[in-house]
């Protein structure tokens, strides 16, 4: 029997006795280790951990308001947007922006402070809300910490025999990688979100290009546990150039950006 009838039988076997979804970005069906109802009990138990874990929130309303209106602009044209979503800014001066599952996405003051409009802050949101609606950090998650490790931190409160506090456990969430598989879906899927919310496309572009220019002089967070696929402004680019979007109808929001975000990070 060749090695890939073994992987088809086993991956069908696991299906079976543990359970598949569809993945609603690609089409395909895959590996479920966690419920919907776990996905979102997972988010809802550490968002105040990491929100902890990176000095809190901004203290500022308007900008909490406008970060999440950007957000909820994508969450409701997305694959999943039954969801309740959460998109939140935090102090901490990482470049970084990053997902609960079940739809908790958060987004740092030094990623605020590099982006210069609406579309670059859609942008990054978009692609988190693709990493949600995926299912990818559920999985990563499942993986990379241990799911009978996270189940028992879920389910009792507690980690498995005390190995990890909650604040390491949290720790690790922060710092999940992703595939690069992972990351190329959600760039093209949330590039797919930005157009359909109405916002200018270029802004993953410009998203994308500011952070590997960072990564030449200062270490970037997001590129650490997002690492980038190859010909990532390549692809992103030709996306657009094939998509027949009328760009002069979708938003860049530069002034608005400047005014709720930027103006009030330096007050």
């Amino acid at each position: 029997m060749s090695g890939k009838i073994r992987l088809l039988i086993l991956s069908l076997t696991s299906c079976l006795f543990i359970g598949c979804a569809i993945n609603p970005i690609t089409g395909e069906e895959e590996l479920m280790l966690l419920s919907e109802s776990q996905d979102i009990e997972i988010g809802r138990k550490y968002a105040p951990e990491v929100e902890k874990e990176l000095g809190g929130k901004i203290d500022n309303p308007a900008l909490q308001n406008y970060i999440d209106s950007v957000g909820q602009r994508i969450a409701r044209i997305s694959h999943r947007s039954d969801w309740e979503y959460h998109f939140v800014a935090l102090k901490d001066d990482s470049l970084n922006a990053f997902a609960l599952p079940g739809g908790y996405i958060f987004i740092t003051k030094g990623m605020l402070e590099k982006l210069q409009t609406e579309a670059q802050l859609a942008a990054i949101l978009a692609h988190e809300t693709v990493h949600v609606v995926a299912r990818d950090t559920a999985n990563a998650m499942s993986s990379q910490i241990g799911l009978s490790l996270l189940l028992s931190a879920v389910t009792s409160g507690e980690t498995s025999r005390g190995v990890l506090t909650a604040a390491q456990l949290t720790q690790q969430i922060i710092s999940l990688r992703y595939s690069r598989k992972d990351e190329r879906e959600a760039d093209l899927g949330g590039l797919d979100y930005m157009v359909a919310a109405g916002y200018n496309p270029y802004g993953m572009v410009e998203t994308m290009q500011m952070l590997e220019n960072e990564q030449k002089v200062r270490t970037v967070e997001f590129l650490s546990s997002h690492p980038p696929p190859e010909n990532r402004t390549a692809y992103l680019t030709q996306r657009i150039q094939t998509g027949n979007y009328n760009l002069t109808e979708l938003r860049i929001g530069k002034g608005d950006y400047r005014r709720t975000v930027l103006d009030r990070l330096t007050n």
